[in-house]
């Protein structure tokens, strides 16, 4: 299935995209995350620790092990504050 993957802040700034289109087999959010690292050490990198991480799945906040099917978006991006 073919995803648009969105990058937001410091995960944009490390893995040098601001967006791009991917073919994958992934059932989940983390299947995906395990083939973007595969791909480059950007994407290590940017994926290395998870718990800093936010996604959300066609717009709404999700959790690592969200299923994919059906889903054109994925969007990561670091935790937000408020103030």
């Amino acid at each position: 299935m073919t995803i648009d993957i969105l990058y937001f802040a410091w995960v944009r700034e490390r893995i040098g995209l601001p967006r791009e289109t991917v073919e994958t087999q992934a059932a989940t959010v983390a299947q995906l995350v395990e083939e973007l690292r595969a791909r480059e050490d950007r994407y290590e990198v940017a994926f290395a620790d998870l718990s800093a991480l936010r996604v959300a799945v066609d717009q709404d906040l999700a959790e690592f092990d969200a299923p994919l099917d059906g889903v054109r978006e994925v969007a990561f991006f670091p935790p937000m504050t408020g103030g």
